[in-house]
């Protein structure tokens, strides 16, 4: 058998049998593919624009695999088994017309089914030769020496938190079937900020790594740096154009330049947010209280309590009770200094021994978050549960020692409604700001996947927009914290040891 370079083999198919020419970003791809399968490299990321080729070329790359060592097994997963089933029938169309694979064909037709074919092997297995599955089905009992996932990233596999995180547990059982020392090649494109492809963590996701760490990575954008197109014999400047018209910026930037945001236009932009690292200063001066924040003065405070009794809010389907603290200053600015889910990852009535309920133990949770951010008062959101808490909530006040006010609120308007006079104005004018801490919750990943009428979790910004919607508390009334003496005028007394002997 002649010796073929993965790249000859390609330009065989291409201009023998389909009368075409390779483009240059095809070579590449064969290049790079041949370098890595040559060189051991066995966790690969091939990721390049939408129409590009790369799935054909992937087909391509599994029938020259199979024309070096038939004895592989190769197992293509895909958000869908129709769409595993196109890549099986193109490789099994490759391998029946290629000039260098006729050796390949089987004598027996039923080997050469639709979802699955073997190709002519010396050895006895029990696996075939090639295996199209969805990502949903049950992969126990395969085995396989190249496992290559093939857009199992889709909007339906990846547009809500829960989806996300069943598509990384199923994709863990690769594991499981990959033979060890098998190849594992992933092909796709971004369909979300939060990404299975994205090349850094995402702490508020509650990740410690990127779910593909430590894989060799290609990645070819449509436009380069130099805003040259990768394939301008199909995609000049007039179709890149019509492509951004029609389809418009995060879908342009995430299937075409390959950049992880949400597909869909959020009307929230999580970039907009100003991130800070400072905290506030308090002190006090001539019998006032006084915060300053990274220099600035501080002229005023709101905090919003939206309760729930539900399970987790950031990963379960129960509402979220989530408190939140914005403090503003004299120039119109606005800074989410603190967000806090009181319901998340709290103890089970069984870790609990103190007998406490659930509404005590939220409700000394906003007294301590009151007291450790001097915030003069609260407004608690009254619709549902939340009508009697302000009651319990004053007395947790009163046993911890914190001179906070209770404020209620029902809410009338629609929270979509709510949710856009909040923050789009602020968003547009850079006059929102952000505590770091705030990207260790689930609030950033609420602003980028939100949309007016749809259906995913919005209780973070349900309490801050209640902050950034309600008349704030001037902080000229904050009260001292419940700490050291008072030494203002009439406010307690001081006693000092002079050292002298009257």
């Amino acid at each position: 058998m002649i010796a073929l370079t993965l790249a000859e083999f390609i330009e065989i198919w291409n201009h023998e049998i389909q009368g075409m020419t390779t483009p240059a970003h095809h070579y590449r791809i064969a290049r790079w593919l041949q370098a890595c399968w040559d060189g051991g490299h066995r966790q690969l990321l091939l990721m390049a624009f939408r129409n590009s080729g790369k799935s054909t070329l992937v087909g391509l790359f599994a029938a020259w695999l199979l024309r070096g060592n038939p004895d592989l097994r190769l197992l293509v997963l895909a958000a869908d088994l129709a769409l595993a089933q196109k890549m099986v029938r193109n490789t099994r169309r490759i391998i029946e017309r290629h000039p260098a694979t006729p050796a390949l064909r089987p004598r027996r037709r039923d080997q050469w089914a639709a979802e699955r074919f073997t190709v002519e092997r010396p050895g006895e297995l029990r696996d075939p030769s090639m295996l199209a599955r969805g990502i949903q089905a049950n992969l126990t009992g395969n085995r396989a020496d190249v496992v290559i996932c093939d857009d199992v990233e889709v909007p339906n596999t990846c547009d809500t938190a829960l989806k996300r995180a069943d598509l990384r547990a199923r994709l863990g059982e690769v594991e499981y079937v990959l033979c060890p020392g098998g190849l594992q090649l992933y092909v796709g494109t971004p369909h979300t900020y939060y990404t299975i492809y994205a090349d850094a963590a995402r702490p508020e996701a509650g990740e410690q790594a990127p779910f593909l760490d430590g894989f060799t990575r290609l990645e070819i954008p449509l436009l380069g740096p130099d805003g040259e197109s990768a394939w301008p014999e199909r995609f000049g400047n007039r179709s890149i154009g019509q492509i951004r018209r029609h389809t418009g910026p995060n879908k342009f930037a995430s299937q075409m330049q390959l950049r992880p945001v949400n597909i869909i236009d959020s009307r929230l932009d999580a970039d907009r947010l100003r991130p800070y690292d400072g905290e506030p200063d308090y002190r006090e001066c001539g019998g006032r209280a006084e915060l300053t924040l990274e220099g600035r003065r501080l002229v005023s405070a709101s905090c919003w309590w939206d309760p729930a009794f539900g399970g987790p809010g950031a990963t379960g389907r129960a509402d979220g009770s989530v408190v939140a603290a914005v403090y503003g200053d004299g120039d119109g600015r606005r800074f989410l200094h603190r967000i806090r889910w009181l319901n998340r990852d709290r103890p089970s009535a069984p870790d609990r021994d103190d007998g406490e309920d659930e509404a005590s133990r939220q409700c000394r949770a906003v007294a301590a978050f009151l007291a450790e951010l001097h915030l003069p008062a609260v407004t608690v959101e009254i619709n549902g549960v939340g009508r009697f808490l302000p009651g319990l909530l004053r007395r947790a006040l009163a046993r911890a020692g914190v001179g906070a006010a209770v404020t209620e609120a029902a809410s009338t308007t629609a929270k979509d409604r709510r949710i856009l006079e909040a923050f789009e104005a602020r968003l547009a004018a850079g006059a929102l700001y952000a505590h770091r801490s705030v990207w260790d919750t689930p609030f950033v990943t609420e602003m980028r996947e939100w949309q007016p009428g749809g259906r995913s979790r919005d209780d973070g910004l349900d309490a801050v927009g209640g902050c950034l919607l309600s008349d704030p508390v001037r902080l000229g009334r904050l009260p001292p914290p419940p700490r050291g003496p008072d030494w203002r005028p009439g406010g307690g007394t001081f006693r000092a040891d002079t050292g002298f002997d009257l």
